[in-house]
């Protein structure tokens, strides 16, 4: 049983009836005295709490609680904290959700300030329509509860019924700050029952005073849109707005589930008046981003100190926000930008156009799907695409590129490979090349060299076996510019149908070339090994006493080459210009005496030196470098091919040499 405080004029004689009958009973208990009694109904046991949210900063706030009758109809018991003593609050149901409003559809018992307590039997309507409990349960409505019956129109708590509760789902989007400093903040819509949504607002940042409409625009915000639906204006006072999405005034609706899969975006404009002024600005929908997202470097090229990134980040719908941030652009200018086939050092025509570049901000933002031309990108495509981005000086001078970088396939994983080049002809020469290896397996081949001199351009190869071996070209660089130094090169293509993979690069038996000249390709200007002719770090040297020639004595040094064999280098001091020094590895000790069993390339007189790949003397004899420590051998540098008996240097090698 459950007595009721107070009963509305509108219940039916029936309930009267039935109290009577109650009262009629109770008078029945000699211990219950008819004074005592009060009216009192029986209930089922289903109830349903809504929560009343403080409005207007009443401090006023708490719950309404709807329990079933027998009968089926309903007790609706406020309960409020915050309520001054001295006050009564009138409370109504409302047709509608909060942020719609609506009429009154059913009056309450106004709430005792002092109890924060009231309780109202409900069996119909205002109008007497009869009401159950299941139906109140899907109504479309809400509850208000004011300050007094004089100031009806301050509302101290209100909360939503029936089929307007919230189910708990909600989805929160970002809404970034745009041409107002400091205004940002988000936009959530949160489920309703009837499948439509509350859409709350709200912002950080907003002028007291102000009123700024919001909107719902088809498409990105990067490709832009009309309006497809229209929010209550953001009070600048509260920074919030609240909208039930089910009634824009304007005939347009969206359910929950439809602003999940929206193609739009949500603008907050400065004023009704200066709608083209955006404060705030945020992607919906199935333009939302998923998290996944790709950066690549932009290097600097023309011009100095302009260089930066473009990062692609994955949209729900597949496409890709594309944003080009780059510090260095000059204010004022605009800095076309495109994806263009094939890598940069390949070059090829442009398969996607971006929004220009702001050169005072430095950006540009543009949706994938849509560059205006029909082309588009998922960012899986992205990812995978063979391009390169070039961001331009301008619509004028597309020529000129301030910025490159390739992307996709040609991203470089971070593996790399960085050999020496040795200066050779032409003293001060010298440098690296270094293979960096690409996602599609290829590489991109950066020449870099010191020492060349302004306006040539320097012919650069990778020549079949080791450079002290020599042989024919296998793949052509492009030139090495010297007025930088610098040569980059695509490994997949030189022109002449050669390629390489990063991986075939490591264990190429091969060596660079960088020639003085196109017109003189005779003179080597930089010189190394690399593939499976790169030297492991191991050595060994050997002395080489002087003999028969006073004065001529030095080394023998035996390098480890990956592949297993060795570079043998003979340094020699004392040696006179112009002359040609044969050397030999000879079985035994020097000592014992022995027949030849490997031949060196001759000592030049003129350097001292002799560089030799132990695979090869030209006569099918070889030598690892394992066999050399292992030799019974040694080393006999003569004077003339001529004179082989007059020996200049000698040296025990192998098994037979000793400390």
């Amino acid at each position: 049983m459950r007595n009721l405080l107070k009963i509305p004029n509108f219940l039916s004689l029936s309930l009267l009836l039935l109290s009577a009958t109650f009262i009629a009973c109770d008078n029945e208990d000699d211990d219950m005295q008819p004074d005592e009694m009060d009216e009192t109904i029986e209930l089922s046991g289903e109830t349903k709490v809504y929560p009343l949210s403080e409005i207007n900063d009443s401090g006023v706030s708490g719950s309404a609680t709807l329990e079933e009758t027998d009968g089926g109809s309903t007790l609706l018991t406020i309960e409020l904290t915050g309520t001054p003593a001295d006050g009564e609050h009138p409370a109504h149901i409302h047709f509608n959700s909060a942020a719609i409003g609506g009429g009154i559809a059913v009056s309450l018992e106004p709430i005792n300030g002092e109890t924060g307590l009231s309780e109202t039997l409900i069996e119909a309507d205002d109008n007497g329509a009869p009401i159950s409990f299941t139906e109140l349960l899907d109504f479309d409505g809400y509850i208000n509860v004011h300050l007094s019956a004089d100031e009806l129109g301050t509302i101290v708590a209100q909360g939503d019924i029936g089929s307007n509760v919230l189910t708990g789902e909600s989805k929160t989007y970002n809404l970034a700050e745009r041409a107002v400093d400091g205004i940002s903040g988000t936009i959530t819509f949160e489920e309703r029952i009837n499948g439509f949504a509350l859409a709350t607002i709200s912002l950080d940042g907003t002028p007291d005073g102000g009123m700024h409409p919001a909107h719902i625009h088809a498409n990105s915000a990067a490709i832009g849109g009309g309006i497809i639906y229209t929010f209550n204006p953001v009070n600048g006072n509260t920074g919030m707005s609240m909208t039930d999405t089910r009634d824009d005034g304007d005939g347009n609706t969206f359910t929950y589930g439809e602003v999940l899969e929206v193609d739009g975006y949500v603008n907050v404009h400065l004023s009704a008046d200066e709608l083209g002024t955006i404060v705030a600005q945020g992607d919906i929908g199935s333009n939302e981003l998923t998290g996944e997202s790709k950066t690549y470097n932009l290097a600097e090229r023309a011009v100095d100190g302009i260089s930066g990134t473009i990062t692609f980040e994955e949209r729900i719908n597949g496409f890709a926000l594309a944003t080009i941030s780059l510090d260095g652009t000059p204010d004022g200018g605009m800095h076309p930008a495109h994806i263009h086939a094939n890598s940069a050092a390949i070059g090829g025509g442009i398969i996607y156009t971006f929004n220009p570049v702001n050169g005072n901000t430095g950006m540009s933002m543009t949706d994938t799907r849509d560059d205006g031309d029909g082309n588009t990108f998922t960012y899986n495509e992205v990812l995978e695409v063979d391009g390169y981005v070039n961001v331009h000086l301008s619509a004028d001078e597309l020529g000129t590129i301030v910025a490159q970088g390739d992307i996709g396939s040609n991203e470089l994983t971070g593996e790399s490979k960085t050999y020496n080049l040795a200066e050779r002809a032409v003293d001060g020469i010298s440098g690296t090349i270094t293979f960096e290896e690409r996602i599609n397996g290829f590489a991109i081949a950066t020449i870099s060299l010191d020492g060349t001199p302004d306006g040539g351009m320097h012919p650069a190869h990778i020549h079949a076996n080791s450079a002290a071996i020599g042989g024919g070209i296998i793949f052509t660089f492009n030139a090495v510019n010297g007025s930088t130094g610098m040569s980059m090169t695509d490994t997949r293509d030189d022109g002449a149908e050669n390629s390489f993979t990063f991986s075939e690069i490591l264990e190429v038996d091969g060596y660079v070339n960088v020639h003085l000249s196109a017109n003189d390709l005779a003179t080597i200007v930089a010189q190394g090994d690399v593939g499976s002719n790169e030297l492991t770090g191991e050595s060994i040297t050997y002395p080489l006493e002087e003999r028969a020639v006073d004065g001529i004595s030095g080394t023998i040094t035996f390098e480890e080459r990956i592949n297993g064999f060795a570079l043998a280098t003979i340094s020699l001091d004392g040696t006179p210009d112009g002359g040609m020094h044969p050397a030999h590895i000879h079985e035994n000790s020097a000592a014992e005496g022995g027949s030849i069993i490997y031949t060196f390339n001759s000592v030049n007189g003129t350097t001292g030196l002799s560089m030799t790949d132990t695979r090869d003397d030209g006569a099918e004899n070889s030598f690892t470098y394992d066999q050399v420590l292992d030799v019974d051998g040694y080393v006999n540098v003569h004077l003339s091919a001529e004179d082989l008996a007059t020996i200049v240097a000698q040296g025990n090698i192998g098994a037979n040499f000793t400390e």
